[in-house]
């Protein structure tokens, strides 16, 4: 299958998709950044179905690498596709392993939904802090292991700005 990876540079709750993943932390209540920008723009059943995983799914909150769905509520996609990201600890508590989790397990689980497109932020690298290059290799390393052989026709890296795009475009061959 023919698979389309696109770049961009903006918001990604304005982004039409069949699945918008969203970087949140492991109690699915919302957050700061994308996480908390999703969850603004999707409206309150997202929070609703969150707490509803929790309560009856993961109690203890969703485990950095999983991933989990939920409608998008008022975004212009069908489902939101929850997944934690790691937490940058000096590269030695298997933060590249979950990396690649986060974005593997996202897909997947968009794949089992029945979605064509998926759009991901760089997942963990803002306060979360994880280095941003060491980041974009991981993601090359997922689009070409999982994504462009994978069922999903349309893939899309949404970056806050421009020279974050632009460095992971930079990193493509490494």
């Amino acid at each position: 299958m023919d698979v389309t990876i696109e770049t961009l540079t903006g918001d990604i709750t304005k982004v039409t998709v069949d699945a918008i993943v969203n970087a949140a932390n492991s109690s699915l209540m919302g957050g700061g950044g994308v996480d908390g920008a999703i969850h603004r723009a999707g409206g309150p059943t997202i929070l609703e179905e969150c707490r509803n995983i929790r309560r009856d799914r993961y109690p203890d909150g969703l485990p950095t690498g999983e991933a989990i769905a939920t409608t998008a509520g008022n975004l212009p996609a069908q489902w939101v596709i929850h997944t934690v990201g790691p937490i940058w600890r000096g590269g030695k508590n298997d933060e590249d392993d979950l990396l690649y989790a986060a974005y593997t397990n996202s897909y997947r689980c968009a794949a089992e939904l029945g979605a064509k497109s998926i759009a991901y932020p760089a997942i963990s690298t803002g306060v979360y802090g994880f280095p941003k290059e060491r980041a974009a290799s991981i993601v090359w390393r997922f689009v070409r292991e999982v994504a462009e052989p994978g069922p999903l026709e349309r893939v899309i890296l949404v970056f806050f700005s421009a020279p974050d795009r632009m460095l992971f475009l930079s990193c493509k061959n490494r």
